[in-house]
């Protein structure tokens, strides 16, 4: 940041009833005074079900006239590593438009869809997708690449043979489970009972 008044972020605000109609809320007042009533009964035709106490509540704070704010780091990434499927317009849309700024994070949002289809599409290219990963300036995921090398044959193993070991791991989530709902009331013949019945 060139100015530390950049580092002051916006309030958080919870999503509110009166969100889906900030933009025209904020054109009718850049257009001039307007009273708080008819802005009620323009956004109330629509389809505003919200109160007017709210409305008023929501325009003393300025949050009409707040820009969207840009997510938090760990919200973007967490965007980049969803399916799109499972994201909102809103938010595809928004995911789109930040790592369309800069191309290395369009790069690094094509690589990580890439490598979810890889490991979510049997028989999947794992060197298909090493090359093109490797040829752009991308050392956060050259990295993950030297630690998938490091295991290549087990990568490789889990990528092409059906077997998985998931079960194993849910039933050792199970176990540990059970252990911490029984601390402190009772010794290992109880345990091992309960988890034989589970």
């Amino acid at each position: 940041m060139t100015d530390p008044d950049q580092l002051i972020r916006p309030p958080q605000y919870r999503p509110c009833l009166v969100d889906p109609f900030r933009d025209h809320l904020r054109q009718r007042r850049a257009a001039g005074p307007v009273a708080t009533t008819t802005l009620l009964a323009e956004i109330r035709a629509m389809g505003y079900t919200g109160s007017a106490n709210l409305l008023v509540r929501y325009l003393n704070q300025g949050r009409a006239e707040l820009a969207q704010p840009d997510p938090s780091v760990r919200r973007l990434s967490g965007w980049i590593m969803t399916d799109p499927d499972h994201l909102s317009d809103e938010h595809r849309a928004r995911r789109d438009k930040l790592t369309g700024v800069c191309p290395q994070m369009t790069a690094l949002a094509l690589h990580v869809a890439g490598f979810a289809r890889l490991i979510t599409t049997p028989g999947g290219d794992l060197e298909g997708w090493i090359d093109p990963v490797t040829a752009d300036d991308l050392p956060a995921l050259h990295s993950f690449i030297r630690g998938l090398d490091k295991d290549r044959a087990a990568v490789e193993a889990g990528l092409r043979l059906p077997y998985s070991n998931g079960p194993t791991e849910g039933v050792n989530t199970k176990i540990k489970l059970l252990k911490r709902q029984t601390y402190g009331r009772a010794g290992f013949a109880l345990l091992r009972q309960r988890i034989l019945l589970n």
